[in-house]
């Protein structure tokens, strides 16, 4: 089943359903968590952009995207 059907009133990021983690909850609200690296890949790879377009498109006009309390959230994740 995918995320969207089980959470329709959640929003999703159109064409990133490969990067879903899950979802998070803050205050009571919930979002969709994307893993913000698999969503750079998919515009390496779809999109052709390089690594660099590809992050200041993903800075710019995704996770720079307010559209809600329920906007998705993009995790960033680090080697420790």
């Amino acid at each position: 089943m995918k995320i969207s059907e089980e959470y329709p009133e959640l929003l999703t990021a159109d064409g990133f359903d490969e990067a879903i983690l899950g979802v998070v909850q803050r205050m009571g609200i919930q979002a969709i968590c994307y893993d913000e690296n698999k969503v750079i890949e998919i515009l390496m790879d779809r999109d052709e952009m390089t690594y660099e377009e590809a992050v200041e498109y993903f800075d710019f006009n995704i996770a720079g995207a307010w559209v809600g309390d329920s906007t998705p959230f993009f995790l960033q994740r680090m080697e420790l």
